[in-house]
């Protein structure tokens, strides 16, 4: 949830009352936000010992899907309305005194499509910025980039002092050789290619190079006098940049995204317009697309949609009319009326700067925070449920709880690894086809979902070689591998697996681990030519360059048979038995290369077992207590 800072006095002034921090700190809680520091304390310690410091700021925790509660505008501007000091603003586009001809034009040039295609954009006039006002406006910005743009690479947002600037603007994409211009704190220009070095030591700005570095063009914005407004989504220019002395503000907002494009230059032009000399007033643009149709931008006319007060009741255990959730609405800054048709049916709607609202289900919501959480009726459920663990979790528990009272200890790695680790480390190659990666890591370490336990035991090992040998350790967690038949496009597959480090390779151990397993999972243990066995069992050699050849083998399973419908049945399952072609392949086990060992860091030869359980959730086994 992202946290905004706010001026204590400021927000008291706003609100027309000043509150303890207890009492602060209830209103927030019932609005649905909430106070996450005060720092006057510390103000008022630094003062007393004649140090320098900021005034007094509220430190608020914001849901993450509310963009309107990122500025200290949009919170106060809530809170009056839910405290009915005020109603919701309504919010207009306002036309120059010569009506769409005196439009501020943007011509959006084809070659944008190779890098960053979508373009909105708005005008505020006549606004007065304080210094308080300026640095909220700076800030929203700032704080929208971190969310809903991703990092700017979704969205990015750029404003301009629109008095030092000359419409038509031109929004076009070029080679970076071709653009030249000086940037915003800078006092000299620098080619596109130079500020790609640049800006490479600032880390404020580094972050976001690799967005654009690679693309054969870089998106920029021209005035008519061919001056840089902006090379989105990297810098603004110098020559544009807004000040306290600024009265008429360009908006440019670029994107990849059209439905966060949309939300963003509405939350900037909505936010502060309450600054222009006519509150909430927002001159349009004309952009002009490649396609030579134009559109107007922003769109901040509201969504309709209806709520009703019989489902509001049903959710929240109300009894409720159509006029009271209507009231409850509107103190959420939501316009409603009741349909004159129907006395249950509530008509809303909802402005631009309401985007989380999806559904009715958030109307209802809405509802009950107004009405107060806390003062919802106590109700037992119409039905009552038991809570139990997955089959897969109980069977987990089951190797879980035999292994560790062998004396192996449990370890939790992360589930994300390196590509190296995963595949190359342990001789494997990647078929591309099984394993998930990661679009945008962080770090090398963090590039795959793991397929296999063992990396995350064999760094277990390694970061611990001190401890006196042997280590003996276990997990039983989820792998996750591609699976395009369904919807999410992956799947998770519960395993276990351990490994033995010691002066010997101990391969009698880890095989004795899964005798031990499947004794307690109640599977039998059969011979790899047994024919007549309906289920069990049983290891086959195999060659695995993860492992020492000759010292490997295939855990393979014989699922009981399933009740045979009619006799053909019965005898096509007698033939597959006797093939094997019901027998499946569970996972391996043996000891490790020595080339694995030495790739993890590992001096002592290690033996390792994994094997999936979800065979076994479907029979899940009695768990034996200590009084049965």
């Amino acid at each position: 949830m992202p946290t905004v800072s706010v001026n204590k006095a400021d927000l008291w002034k706003r609100l027309g009352q000043e509150y303890t921090s207890e009492e602060f700190d209830h209103l927030c809680f019932e609005y649905g936000i909430e106070l996450d520091e005060d720092t006057t304390a510390e103000v008022e310690e630094a003062i007393k010992n004649g140090l320098p410091t900021d005034p007094p700021q509220l430190k608020i925790e914001i849901p993450a899907n509310r963009y309107d509660l990122l500025c200290i505008e949009g919170i106060a501007r809530a809170l009056r309305v839910f405290l009915g000091k005020a109603e919701a603003p309504r919010y207009k586009l306002a036309m120059p005194p010569n009506g769409e001809v005196g439009l501020v034009n943007v011509t959006v040039h084809p070659d944008t499509k190779k890098i960053r295609p979508l373009f909105a954009c708005a005008v505020l006039r006549n606004v007065k910025f304080t210094e308080l006002s300026y640095a909220s406006f700076i800030d929203l910005q700032d704080k929208l980039h971190q969310n809903i743009c991703r990092r700017r690479q979704f969205v990015a947002i750029g404003t301009h002092d629109l008095d030092t600037l000359e419409a038509p603007f031109r929004y076009e994409a070029r080679p970076p050789k071709d653009i030249k211009f000086k940037p915003l704190s800078k006092d000299r220009e620098y080619t596109a290619e130079e500020l790609m070095t640049v800006y490479e030591s600032e880390k404020h700005l580094s972050k976001y190079l690799p967005i654009i570095r690679d693309s054969p063009v870089y998106p920029i914005i021209y005035d008519a006098k061919d001056r840089v407004l902006s090379m989105p989504p990297i810098i603004n220019s110098e020559h544009s940049k807004i000040t306290l002395n600024t009265r008429n503000i360009f908006i440019d907002v670029t994107a990849t995204d059209q439905t966060k494009l949309d939300i963003v230059v509405n939350m900037v032009a909505t936010m502060f317009s309450e600054y222009c000399a006519e509150p909430y007033t927002i001159e349009p643009v004309k952009v002009i697309l490649p396609d030579g149709q134009s559109k107007i931008t922003p769109d901040i006319s509201g969504r309709h949609t209806t709520a009703h007060a019989s489902y509001v009741n049903s959710c929240t255990g109300l009894n409720l009319s159509g006029s009271e959730v209507s009231k409850l609405l509107q103190k959420m800054s939501l316009y409603t009326s009741l349909s004159p048709s129907n006395p249950d049916k509530i008509l809303v709607e909802i402005p631009a700067t309401r985007p989380d609202i999806l559904h009715e289900c958030d109307l209802m919501e809405d509802a009950a925070i107004a009405y107060g959480f806390n003062n919802l009726p106590l109700t037992f459920p119409p039905t009552t449920t038991v809570g139990q663990p997955s089959p897969v979790s109980e069977v987990s528990d089951v190797v879980r709880q035999e292994w560790a009272l062998a004396g192996w200890v449990e370890v939790l790695p992360l589930i994300l690894c390196s590509h190296e680790e995963n595949f190359e480390w342990l001789n494997h190659e990647d078929d591309g086809k099984t394993v998930i990666k990661i679009a945008n890591p962080k770090t090398l370490e963090f590039q795959v979902v793991r397929t296999t336990l063992v990396p995350g035991l064999l760094k277990t090992i390694r970061e611990n070689r001190s401890h006196a040998l042997p280590i003996k350790i276990f997990e039983t967690s989820d792998i996750a591998v591609k699976d395009s038949t369904r919807e999410r496009q992956a799947r998770n597959i519960r395993h276990a697996a351990a490994v033995w480090c010691n002066k010997t390779a101990g391969f009698e151990v880890v095989h004795g681990m899964l005798d031990r397993a499947m004794k307690m999972l109640d599977v039998p243990r059969i011979g790899s030519q047994d024919h007549t066995a309906k289920t069990g069992y049983y290891i086959k050699e195999t060659s695995d360059p993860m492992y020492f050849p000759g010292r490997a083998a295939t855990i393979y399973y014989r699922p009981p048979p399933a009740a045979a419908k009619n006799s053909i049945s019965a005898v096509k399952q007698e033939i597959e038995t006797a093939l094997h072609l019901q027998d499946m392949k569970l996972g391996t086990l043996g000891i490790l290369h020595p080339t694995v060992l030495e790739k993890f860091e590992i001096g002592y030869p290690c033996s390792s077992i994994e094997f999936t359980l979800e065979p076994f959730k479907k029979q899940v086994p009695k768990i034996w207590t200590n009084e049965e």
